[in-house]
This record gives structure tokens, sequence and C-alpha cells, in this order.
């Protein structure tokens, strides 16, 4: 039996209680970090994404799984940020100017904090500028931007368009989601990848940056 299956089952049942002690106990007991990380939380949280792409998991079930895989992550990365762990990649999540929703854009997060990515959040209503210098601040190889209004869907264009006026184009991926977002619009705008929900949104980060599941 894998030792770790009861802190996947933890997470997948969005008990952050039970998340807390064990990730505890595993420390006491001399288990690593990146072990528990690796091992227990991410294929936990793999676990919701599938049913949640799956239709057997919903927004309330993903949100409770959530909140009990960043309580484990909120021991573990102290230790993590002073051994030798390397996130899949950074990625700078935001919805973008003139939006403020942010249901779509947590999920995302959730989902790519998940599968071992590192997220910067920008929040909400962020302009080109602000994605830019998170950009720079933080070495992120890769951006998600999201907007859930029509009206608001310029403003991704607005935002890719400012990455490549100011030249670091060439150094980020770009996906893209939200609510009025297709596939289509991606290619249109010049983004690298169209992400239609959450759980797709890890897929589409790791054939980015070129990662392995």
């Amino acid at each position: 039996m894998n030792i770790f299956e009861e802190l996947q089952d933890a997470v997948i049942t969005g008990d952050q209680d039970r998340v807390l002690e064990m990730t505890r106990r595993f420390l006491d007991e001399g288990r690593a970090a990146k072990e528990i990380l690796q091992d227990g939380l991410i294929p936990g949280m793999a676990v919701v994404g599938q049913r949640f792409k799956d239709g057997e998991y919903f927004i309330p079930e993903m949100l409770l799984a959530a909140r009990a895989l960043n309580a484990g992550l909120d021991i573990l990365k102290p230790l993590l940020e002073e051994s030798d762990f390397e996130p899949v990649a950074r990625v700078v999540v935001g919805t973008v100017k003139g939006d403020i929703h942010d249901i779509g854009k947590n999920l995302v997060s959730i989902m790519l904090r998940g599968g071992g990515f590192e997220v910067i959040d920008a929040g909400v209503d962020v302009p080109p500028q602000r994605f830019i210098e998170l950009v720079r601040e933080s070495g992120a190889e890769l951006v998600g931007l999201s907007a859930l209004l029509t009206t608001t869907m310029p403003s991704i264009k607005d935002t890719i368009d400012a990455f490549v006026a100011e030249g670091v184009r060439d150094s980020v991926k770009i996906m893209i989601g939200g609510a009025p977002v297709s596939e289509n619009y991606a290619q249109e705008i010049g983004a690298d990848g169209y992400a239609k929900n959450s759980s797709a949104a890890v897929d589409v980060a790791r054939e980015l940056v070129g990662a392995h599941a």
C-alpha cells in the first residue's frame, strides 16, 4: 500500500484537518517535503481534476479540495524553498483589465498549484504592464490570461500585444481561457494555447513548457 494513500484521499475529500495532521506527521517521521508534495498532495489533486473533468465533481468539491491542498502546501512551502525542489514552471495568472471575475482564474490557479507549478496570482482587472512586470520579477515561463466578459476579450489581445511591444513575448508562453474565449480566438490573437477549463489548463501548461505528466 502507498503510504501516502491516506493523504491523497484527504485531499480528494477536501478534509483540511486531516491533510494538516498527516503532513505534519510525515514531516515528524522524517519524510522529505518534496516527497510529501509529489507523492501525496499532487496525486490527490490530480484525481480531483479528473473527477471535475468527468463531471463527478463540481466547483464546491473543487474548492474544498483546494483548501485542503493549500493547507498542506502552506506547511511544506518554507521547507521546499530551502531544498533543491524546483516547480514544474512558474506561471503568472490573472484576469485581464476591465474584468473583475475571479472564480475561473482561481480554479486554474488551484489546479496549477496541484500540478506542481509555482503560481503568481496577479488578481483581477490586471493591466498589460502589470503582467509584464510580474514576469520580469519572477522569471515566469508561462502566463495565463482569463476573461469572462465578451467586452473584455480585447484586453487579452492588448496584453499579448504589450508583451510583443516590450520585447518579452519570445521569453514566455501565453495561454488563455474564459467563457467567451475559444481555440480559434487564441490562434487569431497569437496566444500559444487555450484551456477550456481548469483541468485542461494543467495539461495545456505542461505541454507549453515541455513538461511531462
